[in-house]
């Protein structure tokens, strides 16, 4: 069976559905204020990208194809991702962008409409808690934190300034998947009781690093941000910081992010009671610290589980799916695999079938998944921009998939199981592990609401 609905129509359906680190406003002043530009100057809306040297060259692809909405500035710690930034920003809009080093001085462009972050992880929260104080509105990829703590900071400015903001996690923007999630919620596989997410990889080794001298292209101070200051070495920049603590949060988020928030959405759940980790760094001997092998489980007081699996260095699929989610339920089973879902019944028989197809989804935005289909995320935050209305994926349930997957980092560098209160997620009785709900920052960087 071949899905029926087209970009277009799903896009109408969609309608009607102290800060610290240097800048002076407050986010309660900022409140106390309503957005006095006209209703017709928000037809435009100018953005800033920050962090080009990879997923953000995504993000210009979406924005700049996008109706009336125009890429102002490429921000980027390193000189050559500027350049690579602004050059695939003027293949797709008339105007040129300025290219900035430190994206503070974009952030006081009063026509600054909004930023779409997509930095290394220890940036993600404390430079969306920045832009917002600022007055921008914020898409910012996933993970919305570097742990728990940023996230609970990032609902409060969120609130506080009045501003739209989304979490790259796009599967909440498609179509199909939506469908699939509405179809699940209504009964179509019975009470459903337990998710399995997976992610697989083949990975190599990123040896052993070097202290080095810092490229002249590259402000490492500026990279470094709210992070304690490290030495510069040799293996770590630009994309082997997700496997060391200190910057990133392993494969668990830089990609389980993804399937988990699935899982959590069919389930219709918010924070679990027990969370349980295993696994390792197993297939190399190297400077990676988070397991590159790894397990995750999550029980909640519904009576419900949800389980992923994250293999980066061996990439047998499941499922014949190097990633995706399986719904599994009283009367029946789903697979979800991005905007793709097939519907067993008891005996495991297909009883529906939903395939994306190439007349249904005519961008050529590829996400993290492999489907076409980014945009809709992106077109998603610009018009909640214009319009004041909620986005698909509202901060405070980025925030609860994201913290699930910190909670499973962390069971697993305590190696304990933990216990978790279900009104907030908050680690109980065990006051050592509830130490990894923050991090250590640079003094005078911390980020501040």
């Amino acid at each position: 069976m071949t899905n029926s609905i087209n970009r277009r129509d799903f896009v109408k359906q969609a309608a009607i559905a102290g800060v610290g680190l240097g800048f002076t406003p407050t986010l309660a002043a900022l409140a106390q204020e309503t957005n006095r530009r006209p209703a017709a100057a928000l037809n435009k809306v100018t953005v800033a990208v920050i962090g080009t040297n990879g997923r953000g060259l995504a993000h210009i692809e979406c924005l700049a194809g996008l109706p009336n909405v125009e890429i102002a500035y490429i921000c980027d710690v390193d000189d050559r991702a500027i350049t690579k930034g602004v050059k695939e920003t003027a293949k797709r809009q008339k105007t040129e962008p300025k290219g900035l080093k430190d994206f503070r001085k974009a952030l006081e462009d009063k026509s600054l409409d909004a930023v779409s972050i997509a930095t290394p992880d220890h940036w993600h929260a404390p430079m969306a808690i920045l832009s917002l104080a600022a007055g921008k509105h914020v898409y910012l990829e996933k993970p919305c934190s570097h742990n728990p703590y940023e996230g609970e900071l990032l609902i409060e400015a969120v609130r506080k300034s009045k501003r739209v903001f989304q979490m790259g996690n796009q599967r909440r923007s498609f179509p199909n998947m939506q469908q699939a999630i509405r179809e699940i919620h209504q009964g179509i596989i019975g009470k459903a009781y337990f998710a399995r997410g997976w992610y697989v990889n083949n990975r190599t080794s990123i040896w052993h690093g070097k202290p080095a001298a810092v490229p002249a292209w590259l402000d490492y101070e500026l990279w470094q941000g709210p992070a304690p200051r490290r030495p510069y070495r040799d293996n770590v920049i630009h994309y082997n910081w997700h496997w060391f603590w200190h910057w990133g949060t392993g494969e668990a988020l830089n990609n389980g992010t993804h399937e988990i928030d699935v899982c959590r959405w069919a389930l219709g759940l918010d924070w679990p009671v027990r969370v349980a980790s295993n696994g390792g760094r197993y297939h190399y001997q190297d400077d990676w610290e988070t397991p590159d092998t790894q397990t995750i489980s999550w029980d909640y007081a519904e009576g419900k589980t949800i389980a992923w699996e994250g293999r980066s260095c061996n990439d047998y699929p499941a499922e014949r799916l190097a990633r995706g989610v399986m719904i599994y339920g009283t009367e029946g089973s789903a697979l979800l695999d991005g905007n793709n879902y097939t519907i067993f019944d008891k005996k495991n028989k297909v009883v529906k079938e939903i395939v994306e197809t190439a007349a249904a989804n005519p961008t050529n935005t590829v996400s993290a998944s492999g489907i076409e289909l980014d945009q809709l995320h992106f077109k998603d935050f610009v018009d909640c921009i214009r319009t004041g209305r909620q986005p698909n994926s509202p901060i405070e349930e980025g925030h609860k998939s994201v913290a699930m997957l910190h909670l499973g980092n962390i069971a697993w560098r305590v190696a304990r199981e933990l216990n978790c209160d279900r009104a907030n997620g908050h680690i109980q009785n065990d006051p050592d592990a509830m130490k990894l709900w923050r991090r250590d920052y640079e003094p005078g960087w911390e980020p501040k609401v």
